[in-house]
């Protein structure tokens, strides 16, 4: 404690109020930590070799046998049980949106990020206790996945804002511009022949033994800031999230200016439509922003992909693999400077999730009921974003920032850019004090200050009805038809339950009122949302009765 309150230059006295005033001791604290810094090394295939002893030992814990009462009674599993729990299996779909059939990896206990601890330089609060800042560094993200076992970054209390701290996983496309000089991006970004400082990059397996492309194979590719712990938050509950103000992140390098990448991928939906059937290509397009004026972006230059070889020294032909820092000599530049097109800015966060509960490591590309790869542009400042609640402290991560994007995400990637905005996370309990329009929500809501806009998917919770393959399936069985299907029904539900509503009344005002959309067709999960704005109902309030059957 003496040391933490002279690193953070505070009294002891003052640190040890303000642990008081979060309801937690500093020994509770500590304990916490250590007894996460455990669970980690027991389900991390690296320490495999390693006792349960040895591991206690090195985290603190001397008494073994008080070591496993405690860790049983901090996570309702033995430390040998987590151990047992670690599959052995290495199979998993070879490419994203590509399945093969084989068994996914979504059984697999996630081998947890090291070091992704809730510690005070992290989560460092600023003027007042209920302000906290989140920075995107190393030891703040988790790249291509979530986890509900991921130890959290931040404990907030229903009610706080947090200034969020984003990268994009694009920001190789240019090193100079998106990288250098920014310490948050560069530690991010570390990889060197010898080591990579954030390994796992997706849900596949951690040793990369079936493509050898690296450590979580990119099956998942965002860079998510998190998670958050949000205290009182349990399974049935609603998280609201308010976004305050989004804003690009500058380029260290670069003053004034900010850049974002959108590429035109192997994904996306034209790679198989091209003029010219036979020249397959992804290519680049480098967009620079004014930060003087932030409301558009212009071209600066475009490159098709060439083969890149990653640090690692294994060659990347496609953008198969996220974070590859990309050799500038080994692409063709076209200067597209003079270029009057200017993309207006619709600043966004494309990737925003509450863990699930029905896997231990889940994708971050196809998105669910828990909200993540959303890609709606509505979500931006002024907007409140409604996600179910599935865990113990609901564990929010924020990523995938976009400058730009438009319905349907064409060409499988928004204007790809780095973020920070302020956000207010509040807490809706189940039970009779929760408003009629979030009772029973099972999947993302978005309200804007004049319109509803209600979000669904092929498969609302993939991960629970297409089985033990679940997270290869939903690319396989994923289709417009089925999203805007869940839409209709998610609509007319929402309408019936929040304004007391006849089902004929709502198929008149669904018919002329709600513009039905395509969010995207880039995440394996289509996308279909429906909006409708708040003044077709006039003065008539909320309704507090309980949702029909």
């Amino acid at each position: 404690m003496a040391l933490i309150a002279r690193l953070e230059g505070l009294s002891v006295r003052y640190a040890q109020k303000l642990f008081e005033g979060r309801g937690e001791s500093f020994s509770e604290y500590v304990r916490q930590q250590r007894l996460e810094h455990c669970r980690i090394d027991l389900a991390d295939p690296n320490h495999a070799h390693e006792s349960v002893a040895a591991i206690g030992q090195r985290w603190g814990f001397r008494d073994q046998s008080h070591f496993s009462r405690t860790f049983g009674a901090t996570f309702g599993m033995s430390p040998r049980q987590v151990r047992r729990a670690r599959s052995q299996t290495d199979e998993a779909y070879p490419l994203r949106g590509k399945p093969d059939g084989r068994k996914s990896a979504a059984a697999r206990p996630a081998p947890m990020l090291q070091g992704a601890m809730d510690r005070p330089p992290t989560a460092r609060a600023r003027e007042r206790t209920d302000h906290w800042h989140l920075p995107a560094t190393a030891e703040t993200v988790h790249w291509g996945f979530f986890s509900r076992s991921l130890p959290p970054v931040l404990r907030v209390d229903p009610g706080d804002s947090v200034t969020v701290e984003t990268l994009t996983q694009h920001a190789g496309d240019d090193w100079q511009r998106m990288v250098a000089g920014d310490s948050g991006a560069e530690s991010v970004f570390d990889w060197s022949p010898e080591h990579k400082r954030v390994d796992r990059r997706g849900a596949g397996p951690a040793n990369a033994s079936i493509f050898g492309r690296g450590a979580g194979e990119g099956f998942g590719v965002h860079i998510m800031t998190g998670p958050i712990y949000v205290r009182g938050a349990e399974p049935g509950d609603v998280l609201e999230i308010e976004f305050v103000e989004i804003r690009p992140r500058p380029s260290a390098a670069f003053p004034g200016k900010a850049f974002a990448s959108n590429v035109s991928a192997w994904w996306g939906y034209q790679y198989h439509d091209l003029l010219d059937r036979d020249a397959k290509r992804e290519t680049v397009t480098i967009f620079e922003i004014d930060m003087r004026c932030p409301a558009a972006a212009r071209p600066l230059y475009s490159y098709e992909w060439q083969p890149q070889t990653d640090p690692f020294g294994v060659v990347h032909a496609t953008i198969d693999y996220p974070g590859i820092p990309v050799d500038h000599s080994k692409v063709s530049h076209r200067d597209l400077s003079g270029s009057d097109v200017r993309i207006p800015a619709r600043l966004h966060f494309g990737c925003i999730a509450v863990a699930p509960r029905e896997a231990d490591l889940v994708d971050s590309i196809p998105p669910g009921y828990f909200g993540g790869n959303i890609d709606n542009w509505r979500i931006g400042a002024g907007a409140k974003l409604y996600l179910p609640v599935a865990v113990q402290g609901a564990l929010l991560s924020l990523g995938d920032g976009h400058f730009a994007q438009s319905d349907g995400e064409i060409n499988g990637t928004g204007l790809e850019c780095s973020l920070t905005g302020d956000i207010i996370i509040k807490l809706h309990k189940a039970g009779e004090g929760c408003p009629a329009f979030l009772r029973g929500l099972n999947s993302p809501l978005i309200e804007t200050e004049h319109s509803w806009v209600i979000q669904s998917f092929s498969h609302p919770n993939y991960l629970r009805d297409l089985g033990s393959n679940a997270q290869s399936d939903v690319y396989k069985t994923s289709t417009i038809e089925l999203a805007l299907r869940n839409a209709f029904r998610q609509t007319r539900r929402f309408i019936m339950q929040t304004y007391d509503l006849t089902e004929d009344e709502v198929l008149s005002i669904m018919s002329l009122a709600a513009d039905f959309g395509i969010t995207q067709v880039a995440d394996g999960n289509f996308g279909v949302h429906a909006t409708i704005t708040k003044a077709v109902f006039g003065e008539r309030q909320h309704s507090q009765r309980t949702a029909r059957p």
